[in-house]
């Protein structure tokens, strides 16, 4: 008995031990393994088939499926056709008319250029293949079977090509098996050909399942006209364009606003080149860029198109060509984020429908006495005078006490001249951290900035959480604190864009020791790191040492806080630096902001919409509520049954 599991034990390592020749695999074998990749379920069928079509000059392409396409799929064109000699050629591994040699690849402005889709679908389907081109008086048809050609004769045909895919996965049953639901696969199907067509707005895509009509779109060349057969009038009624134009590429496209935000990101479409792609860094670009006017957990509506010389970018990266890689990642998101980030500000601003010339007859002049000179006496150098003057006990800074209401104006004129003096000495000792705090501000700041709306007369406060404010027959509510912690969040951010950060140091350095990734995407983005204030130096392998920290985050928690800035990185590739901190820039802008239920003086009220007016998006907070709410005197009159 031990004789013989000794023997078993011997034989099977023997086994084991045996000698692994090497094999050359047969045409149909590697053809299956290749389908793989590149056929991964029906809807992949009809993706590499319509782009093979709007290679050949197609502009009518009608997709015909069967039980999501797991029975038959049917596409239809009328491109260029396929030369009658070449019929055959089509279906070889690696035969394709897009490129020649190597040096191709990388100047590609076809869909296609690998080769491998009709070869990889024939040799796991029963397929025919219809083909007319424009220098014959008829066509060529081919017939293959897992691979195999059954048979190829003249036929009849129009301009064109017609294909037809039967029985996918008929010799692939493990593949098969994991398909999904027949109204699962229609619905990849219609999303990818939804991609298309927006892709190709002068192309009339026609999709028609089970002999019903799920698309259809006209090829008119506008792309509004695509995204309303796509998706329908309303998404098309709230969307804006947005565009811009650089010597090597342009972006240009549509982006909802809030009212047709999701909670997915299905509604997210990027093409390169007028190639559907996937690309984290560029959707992170746009959604940094919404944040200030989307509420948290939607992500919005975009139809993005980036045309880029070829030579700036690979495709060459995944069979399904569904990934690409950039030259420069952070030319590609900073265009992204400003161009998307700057249309939609723009809207916003519009949406106010205040003219330009209001708002400039309204600007301060440096001339013209303010309502605070009067008590502050006449000052020969405007430099000099401190645009808050409140208390440094005052609700600008953390610790407040409220003030108690004074009857006596003059009591308030020499308060106020007094905290004028004592601000503008503190700062003189000390200008730059007061300009961090935001307790200290020079007036001619706002001259140098535009005004997003006019002067507003302050009316009062309500339920000491909320302004009021008069402008012609307008009335404006204003959230006190999503105001103050917009304000605030646009100081911290300029000044990480303006390489202005002042750091502080640690008095006990911070060591952190890093995953060997983790070490690499720092000394990648060493500069990135050194822009925002931090001072970091290696402390030996995979070990840092953190001596400095920014001092506008207050006193953050180091470790997390560089830890996150570095998966944002990782996640985002490289970007700007401040978008990098978004979201901690924001904490810290809603924390150090005056809170609801905090009294405020009318000097204090004044001096906040001043602050807001001259801010980049004076009309969102950082999270995206909204700061400024209007109701027009026509409103309010509808309300009092004043008017029909």
């Amino acid at each position: 008995m031990i004789f013989s599991y000794l023997f078993l034990i011997s034989y099977i390592g023997g086994e084991n031990n045996i000698l692994k020749r090497v094999n050359v695999l047969d045409l149909e074998t590697s053809n299956k393994i290749a389908a793989g990749e590149v056929v991964e379920r029906p809807f992949s069928v009809v993706k590499e088939l319509v782009e093979n079509s709007i290679d050949s000059g197609a502009k009518n392409i009608t997709v015909e499926t069967i039980d999501g396409g797991q029975k038959s799929i049917k596409v239809l064109d009328d491109g260029d056709g396929i030369h009658a000699d070449d019929i055959e050629k089509v279906f070889m591994p690696h035969a394709t008319s897009k490129i020649r040699d190597i040096d191709d690849i990388y100047n590609i402005n076809t869909m296609g250029f690998r080769g491998e889709a009709l070869a990889s679908i024939a040799s796991v389907s029963n397929t025919v293949l219809r083909s007319r081109a424009k220098d014959f008086d008829f066509g060529k048809e081919i017939s293959i079977s897992g691979g195999n050609i059954n048979y190829i004769k003249d036929a009849a045909c129009n301009l064109g090509t017609t294909i037809e895919v039967n029985d996918l996965f008929f010799n692939v049953p493990a593949r098969k098996k994991f398909l999904k639901s027949s109204s699962r696969e229609s619905a990849y199907i219609t999303d990818i050909l939804n991609r298309l067509s927006l892709a190709h707005s002068d192309i009339s895509f026609r999709l028609i399942n089970n002999e019903k009509k799920v698309l259809t779109t006209y090829g008119t060349g506008n792309l509004l006209d695509a995204i309303r057969c796509v998706y329908g009038k309303n998404i098309c009624d709230n969307v804006l364009n947005f565009e811009r134009h650089t010597d090597i590429m342009s972006i240009y496209g549509y982006i909802g606003n809030s009212e047709i935000s999701r909670g997915s990101r299905n509604n997210e479409s990027i093409f390169v080149n007028k190639r559907y792609i996937k690309n984290k860094l560029m959707t992170a670009a746009v959604e940094n860029a919404f944040k200030s006017f989307l509420m948290i957990n939607k992500y919005p509506f975009f139809v993005l198109f980036l045309d880029i010389f070829p030579e700036y970018i690979d495709v060459n990266v995944h069979p399904t060509k569904s990934e690409i890689k950039f030259r420069d990642d952070r030319e590609i998101f900073k265009i992204t984020f400003d161009t998307v980030h700057t249309a939609l500000r723009d809207s916003i601003k519009e949406s106010f429908n205040i003219p330009v010339e209001e708002i400039n007859n309204d600007l301060p002049d440096i001339t013209h006495k303010n309502k605070y000179e009067d008590s502050l006496g006449k000052i020969e150098n405007k430099k000099d005078l401190i645009q808050l003057p409140i208390d440094l006990n005052s609700k600008w800074q953390h610790n407040y006490e409220v003030p108690k209401h004074v009857e006596n104006g003059s009591y308030i004129e020499n308060q106020i001249q007094e905290c004028n003096s004592k601000n503008f000495q503190l700062c003189k000792e000390n200008s730059e951290l007061l300009e961090i705090d935001g307790s200290c501000k020079n007036s001619e700041n706002s001259l140098e900035k535009e005004a997003k709306f006019p002067k507003l007369n302050i009316i009062g406060q309500f339920h000491n959480t909320y302004i009021l404010a008069q402008y012609g027959d307008t009335l404006y509510l204003i959230d006190q604190h999503a105001a103050h912690e917009k304000i605030l969040f646009e100081k911290y951010k300029n000044s990480i864009k303006e390489n202005d950060v002042i750091a502080q140091i640690l008095i006990t350095p911070i060591i952190i020791e890093l995953y060997h990734e983790d070490f690499l995407y720092y000394t990648d983005n060493k500069e990135t790191f050194s822009k925002a204030g931090f001072n970091i130096e290696i402390f030996g392998d995979n070990t840092i040492s953190i001596r400095e920290v920014p001092l506008i985050l207050g006193k953050p928690d180091v470790k997390n806080l560089f830890i996150d800035i570095l998966e944002n990185l990782k996640n985002m590739g490289s970007g700007e630096t401040w978008t990098i901190k978004y979201n901690a820039i924001a904490r810290l802008a809603c924390k150090a902001a005056i809170k609801a239920n905090d009294n405020l003086s009318n000097v204090e009220m004044n001096a906040l919409v001043e602050d807001l007016r001259f801010i980049d998006d004076p009309f969102n907070c950082p999270h995206g509520r909204p700061t400024i709410i209007k109701f027009t005197l026509n409103e309010l009159e509808k309300k009092f049954k004043r008017i029909q």
